[in-house]
């Protein structure tokens, strides 16, 4: 088998504007997609996913097409697409960087790898080591009566667990979760999320107080500039300490191990440049003695594929304690898929099939395409 061609399809995905989220990076109101379809000489199409948005992950829609076609595509077309490992190496020495446009690849390349195995992907990972991925919502760090509305709605649906934005504005902040524990009860786990939007002065002075209302993590506390800096909050703080954003690669993983740093790793398929990436940085947390779970970019059918099948197959991945974040049909009021993803609020599965087990509904991706 050897791959053939390679389509890059640019999309933009609006959120819904009762559910944008906003942080301390900014407003997230629209997500710029890439697709990919890697062609084969037997048939066989592998989808894959590159999320966009610059002031989230760096990325944006004309450079991964421009890397993809231009200097990625040459180096693919031709090779076994099943020799994901080898793949990987080559993209890796032709890109240095984007990783979310390198996961998008990969992801492509295990949907192929499954479809010729007649398996799902989890399967090829090693198989399921629990039914169903549980999930968390992901409460906008809006005004606090706002917020608290977004977090009842959300209760409604079915989560019992979730993660209040923080790192905005410190009084804010305290009077959000207030606001949001106060309306979902004693019954729904909260974490924070700062998104790197605190000092550590201001972390340190903050943290403590969000304690008062039962918070039961904090997820990146302080700007990804200084893992020292991360470290030294978790010393004087008594709540588990999350990174998300100081972590892409192994070598961050290893450097935040030997700082003491955290307690949980935020992994993503996208960040760390695919699946296989993930993985590795999962056992090193491991290893290491510290638990994972899975980091959202808000992605969509393809993305979200990936992510349950990694959720699913990973051990160090304790999404039972720190639920993960594959929440995107509840922002988005469409997809790009022919059937939807089974997932539902609190718990997300597996999708029947082979490979990722999605199929492109090419009707709305010409909807959404950029042009």
């Amino acid at each position: 088998m050897k791959i053939t061609k390679i389509e890059t399809i640019p999309i933009t995905m609006p959120i819904n504007p009762e559910r944008a989220i906003r942080s301390g990076r900014g407003y997230h109101t629209k997500s710029p997609f890439v697709l990919i379809k890697i062609y084969t000489d037997q048939g066989v199409v592998g989808l894959g996913e590159v999320s966009c948005t610059p002031q989230w992950n760096g990325e944006c829609q004309t450079a991964a097409v421009v890397l993809i076609e231009e200097y990625l595509a040459p180096v693919l077309v031709g090779e076994d697409p099943t020799r994901i490992e080898y793949l990987v190496g080559l993209i890796s020495k032709t890109v240095a960087n984007n990783p979310f446009t390198r996961s998008g690849l990969e992801m492509a390349l295990w949907d192929i790898l499954g479809k010729v195995a007649g398996l799902p992907v989890y399967q090829l990972l090693g198989g399921a080591i629990r039914d169903f991925v549980p999930t968390k919502f992901s409460v906008s760090g809006l005004e606090p009566e706002r917020a608290a509305e977004i977090a009842s709605w959300a209760a409604s649906q079915g989560f019992r667990a979730m993660k209040v934005k923080v790192g905005i504005e410190p009084e804010a902040d305290v009077a959000r979760v207030e606001a949001v524990r106060k309306a979902v009860g004693t019954e729904v786990r909260l974490g924070v999320d700062a998104n790197g939007g605190w000092s550590p002065r201001v972390a340190l002075r903050t943290i403590p107080r969000l304690q008062a209302w039962d918070v039961y993590f904090v997820e990146q506390p302080v700007p990804d500039l200084d893992i020292a800096w991360m470290a030294d909050v978790r010393q004087q703080v008594d709540l588990p300490i999350m990174a998300d954003e100081s972590i892409y690669n192994l070598q961050d993983a290893m450097a935040i191990v030997r700082a003491n740093a955290a307690d949980i790793l935020s992994v993503y398929v996208g960040k760390g440049g695919g699946i296989s990436t993930a993985r590795k940085i999962a056992s090193v947390a491991e290893a290491a003695g510290l638990v994972c779970t899975v980091g959202s970019n808000l992605e969509l059918g393809i993305g979200n594929a990936a992510m349950i099948h990694l959720a699913l197959s990973t051990p160090a991945i304790d999404a039972e304690t720190f639920p993960c974040d594959i929440l995107s049909p509840f922002y988005y009021d469409q997809d790009i898929l022919v059937e939807p993803l089974p997932i539902q609020a609190g718990r997300a599965n597996a999708p029947v099939g082979a490979g990722l087990g999605v199929e492109l509904d090419d009707n709305k991706v010409d909807f959404f395409r950029v042009r």
